[in-house]
């Protein structure tokens, strides 16, 4: 059977029909894209080694459909017809897959190696007739069922058959913008009411940490970052989901897009470099397709490159011997518990089992309530305290601070992302700004006005740590050669370390709390992404370095922040959407920091 594509995407009333040649590529610079008609390619979990990034390699390969035909049949074309599968059931047994989410929740957020993660379970079976024949049959079920799909799909390239409805666009380029959809916390249809699950803490915070994850990747791939719109709800038809929406003007080649936004913080976690660590660690398989994307590229009708790229979830796989498999997976974050996320991956992969017939819906395939004037106010009320830094348009220019307006800042990053949103905001305030891995920058300081030590995961401690033994190194030297220099979260762990203070892991994970606290006489809102932070007794320190300010929490006595002179140090993350004063900060903290001056209580 020759390869071919059914494509129904948002909003249409009908189907694209894509029919062509596959070809199998090594990298995503190797897609083709051509001055005519789209590829689409099928890309697998395992390109994300392309990055650096752990995974285990199930060698599935990147498949491209080179298409050479492209026409529209009405939904009618494709009625919901009925198909056979054995006996089926997931390959993790609920306690197995509850086990391994205690591990996670106490052994890896719990020791600050990240905010969130993404940890999967696979539904298997077998297709009893023609494979194809029964994607089709689903394909059909789908359209009739499902709702609130970002797009409903069926791609056969010969090697396999892929058929689901994702409720996702992982990232598209159309016009010369960029966009990404962050799409998190989960209501369960027939489990309470829709106003609980908007008040539910875990599941708010749930959708702040992705939206950052996103923010980060935007930062990368849109030449101002990414504008926030949203809240909005996601109703399909078994769950509600949130989402936010995001967008920014860029320039890239899309496949570079592709490349820099390898995956979505949603089936991964952040940071997402050791949420692939965390990942392969559990997981101890491949992934298959399950958390890859499927991406058309072309061009539109003035040459610019174009991209529209669905995550692939909500979606099965069948071999052409008929196995069938259903990966899924549920977010854990701090407030996660064992029985909820087990419960989370039952109904995430319902609808597409209900299309499979493999059970019968136990809820109703109907929206649970409208989206009524209280609901939009919950959902606009969550907006309240976030950065406006990334929910406002502004001039450029607009937020220059002359005493930095042409200096130059170097961001080292300790493994985490933060720091493209942290070097809009540092070229926001009018500095010029240059972005380093930890490993390149403790080879030698690139001459730079200011050092920023930025954040990433791991016990500050750890010294048999390659990371955490080097970047110590390297704020001595800061320290020693009177180079200005600003800690962020990690970074500023460690420059309280060396400047006498000692660290202590939190009882309860600081990972995606905003807050307010007291900040050198100020109340500020902030964002945490930790699970350590320095303790003082006092709220002036005598260092080896002179005087230092600190800012604590007067309960435990948490060190939210220091001063002295030529440094400072925060353990929240001023870039992060959470911190709504975080762009206020940095503009008080720098000025006096690179020009030697010090605050009063420090002026000793």
């Amino acid at each position: 059977m020759q390869p071919f594509a059914l494509l129904h995407r948002d909003g249409a009333d009908h189907v694209e029909v894509l029919t062509g040649d596959v070809i199998t590529v090594e990298t995503l610079a190797g897609i083709p894209i051509r001055d005519t008609l789209p590829t689409l390619a099928v890309i697998p979990y395992r390109q994300i080694a392309e990055r650096g990034f752990d995974c285990v390699d199930d060698q599935a390969p990147l498949e491209c459909l080179l298409v050479t035909g492209v026409h529209k049949e009405p939904l009618s074309a494709f009625p919901a017809a009925e198909l056979k599968l054995g006996p089926g059931g997931f390959d993790l047994s609920d306690d197995e897959y509850g086990e391994i989410v205690e591990t996670v929740l106490r052994d890896e957020i719990g020791h600050g190696e990240g905010a969130n993660f993404v940890i999967h379970r696979v539904w298997t079976a077998s297709v009893e007739g023609d494979p194809v024949a029964a994607a089709r049959a689903a394909f059909g079920r789908l359209l009739a069922n499902e709702q609130g799909t970002y797009w409903t799909f069926l791609v056969h390239t010969g090697a396999r058959t892929l058929v689901g409805a994702t409720p996702e666009r992982h990232v598209s380029v159309a016009d010369g913008i960029t966009m990404m959809n962050p799409i998190s916390g989960t209501f369960r249809h027939g489990s309470g009411s829709l106003a609980e699950f908007l008040a539910d803490p875990k599941e708010i915070e749930e959708l702040y940490m992705v939206l950052d994850e996103e923010l980060k990747m935007m930062a990368t791939v849109a030449e101002h970052g990414g504008q926030v719109a949203g809240p909005y709800l996601k109703q399909m038809a078994h769950l509600t989901h949130t989402e936010y929406l995001l967008a920014g003007r860029g320039s890239l080649d899309v496949r570079e897009v592709l490349r820099e936004t390898m995956f979505a913080p949603t089936v991964t976690g952040s940071p997402i470099e050791n949420a692939c660590r965390v990942i392969a660690r559990h997981e101890r398989r491949g992934r298959g397709y399950y958390a890859g994307v499927l991406a058309l590229l072309g061009h539109d009708d003035q040459g610019r490159q174009t991209l529209d790229a669905p995550i692939l979830i909500r979606s099965a796989e069948i071999s052409p011997d008929g196995t069938l498999r259903v990966p899924v997976g549920a977010t854990l974050v701090r407030h996660s518990t064992a029985a909820g996320e087990v419960a989370e991956t039952h109904t995430k992969a319902a609808g597409i089992l209900a299309a499979l017939g493999a059970i019968t819906p136990a809820v109703s395939c109907v929206r649970p309530e409208a989206e009524t004037a209280e609901v939009r106010a919950a959902l606009a009320a969550r907006n309240t305290g976030l950065a406006r830094f990334w929910l406002d348009s502004r001039a450029p220019g607009a937020l220059t601070i002359p005493a930095l307006d042409g200096k130059s800042a170097l961001i080292v990053d300790g493994e985490d992302t933060f720091t493209a949103m942290l070097a809009h905001q540092l070229k926001a305030l009018g500095l010029t700004v240059t972005v380093m891995p930890w490993h390149a920058a403790v080879a030698g300081i690139v001459p730079a006005d200011l050092v920023v030590v930025g954040p990433g995961p791991g016990d500050p401690d750890d010294l048999t740590d390659p990371k955490m033994a080097a970047m110590r190194d390297l704020v001595a030297g800061l320290l020693a050669a009177d180079i200005p220099m600003l800690g962020v979260c990690l970074g500023h762990e460690i420059l309280a370390v060396l400047l006498g203070l000692q660290l202590a892991r939190r009882a309860s994970p600081y990972q995606g709390l905003a807050r307010d606290i007291e900040m050198f006489g100020r109340t500020r809102r902030v964002g945490f992404y930790s699970s350590f932070a320095a303790v003082s007794p006092t709220d002036l320190l005598v260092s080896p370095y002179g005087p230092v300010e600190i800012a604590r929490d007067p309960d435990d006595a948490a060190v939210h922040a220091i001063r002295g002179r030529g440094f400072a140090g925060v353990q929240f993350h001023p870039e992060s959407v959470l911190s709504r004063d975080g762009v206020a900060i940095l503009a008080e903290l720098l000025p006096p920091l690179m020009s030697g001056v010090v605050s009063p209580a420090t002026n000793g």
